[in-house]
């Protein structure tokens, strides 16, 4: 942990001089809009974000317009209530008001090519900010965390806890998949999937639902739309009435924090109680919520996806576009959006359990001791 903060550290600094060297930074109105940035701003940056619902969005759009503004460029910050018609109107209107970037987290992947066109004649550059925007030539860059990685990371806690690579069980195991609109959900099956499908195979984890995709192109069929905890939590519970009644569920591969919540409250409601019959659970964001929920064993470990550094990252990437500087990338040959590869920026995902949520979470300032009430 310590050489991967350390890494994050120093992006984070260099990130910071790179935009140093921008304009003078800018204030906002009252009202909440940007004030025209002072010295020689590059200009305007659009920003979509798809809803405010979840913490992380929330947090990711504030971090990014932040750095931006400090740097000196205008900006316009929307969020799209999860609407994917709502998105495209606010990207309209951003394209209108002739920005020279476009950051957005993409709420359908595959619904943008239209309204990306618009933006391709205005010469506006377009970066992917964590969801990759398929189906379109006019998405210029994507940064994201490495996504497939993170349900390897999910996969391998899960065998290493259950030891299962020492031949144990069997476990009853009930697997879920994100959206099947977000393009990261089948990366994060796939990595987990392609880890724990040889145990399911031999028997070791038993899947008593029978919700066990065949293939990890079959992830959809267990995705969960929109990420929605409420919808994670009735398909729970309907698992838990149709094939539990004389049985308990070990454990829960959750993709998302969002998921884990609502599997945790169905697994409350059904008599379960943690320290005692309490199945292992995955996750993914380091949600404060699900951290509270790991400080008390109702979750068993999240991967953490420092979204600072994803920020400081797409950053620096709008500022080297804008000056017309070489864009830097790490991965030009993963992300096929199905009419092209789009150069991409891989950031690494972590761990964290219970033992470690100081060390990786508060020490690095991602929460205040206070926060987690440690």
């Amino acid at each position: 942990m310590s050489h991967t903060f350390t890494r994050y550290v120093a992006a984070a600094a260099g990130v910071a001089l790179l935009l140093g060297a921008s304009a003078c930074s800018t204030e906002r109105t009252d009202d909440g809009a940007p004030a025209a940035a002072g010295g020689d701003s590059g200009g305007l940056v659009g920003i979509a974000m798809p809803t405010k619902s979840l913490e992380r969005w929330n947090k990711d759009g504030a971090h990014l317009e932040g750095l931006l503004q400090d740097a000196g460029y205008e900006t316009t910050l929307q969020y799209a209530d999860n609407k994917v018609d709502q998105q495209i109107t606010q990207l309209q209107n951003m394209i209108n008001q002739d920005p020279e970037v476009l950051v957005i987290a993409s709420i359908d992947g595959t619904a943008l090519g239209p309204v990306l066109a618009q933006a391709k004649e205005k010469d506006i550059t377009v970066i992917a900010y964590d969801r990759l925007i398929n189906g379109t030539g006019d998405v210029d860059y994507y940064a994201t965390f490495d996504n497939y990685k993170v349900g390897q990371l999910q996969g391998e806690y899960i065998v290493d806890t259950l030891g299962l690579d020492t031949g144990a069980g069997p476990f009853n195991l009930e697997p879920f998949a994100g959206s099947p609109d977000d393009n990261n959900a089948k990366f994060f099956f796939s990595g987990a999937w392609d880890v724990l499908s040889e145990y399911v195979a031999n028997g070791q984890l038993v899947v008593p639902s029978g919700k066990a995709p065949a293939s990890n192109d079959q992830w959809s069929s267990i995705g969960v739309q929109g990420w929605s905890s409420d919808t994670a939590q009735s398909e729970m519970e309907t698992r838990l009435n149709s094939f539990y009644a004389a049985e308990k569920v070990d454990v829960v591969l959750s993709p998302n924090d969002s998921l884990a919540l609502g599997i945790a409250q169905a697994l409350l409601g059904a008599g379960y109680t943690a320290g005692v019959d309490w199945p292992l659970i995955t996750g993914q964001d380091a949600d404060q919520a699900n951290v509270e929920n790991m400080l008390i064993d109702r979750q068993a470990m999240t991967v953490w996806k420092d979204t600072r550094t994803l920020g400081d990252q797409v950053a620096a990437m709008v500022d080297q576009v804008i000056k017309g500087s070489k864009v830097t990338v790490n991965d030009e040959e993963t992300y096929d959006n199905g009419n092209k590869v789009v150069p991409t920026y891989l950031l690494p995902p972590v761990v964290v359990t219970k033992d470690s949520i100081k060390t990786s979470l508060v020490d690095s300032g991602f929460y205040s001791a206070a926060d987690l009430g440690l």
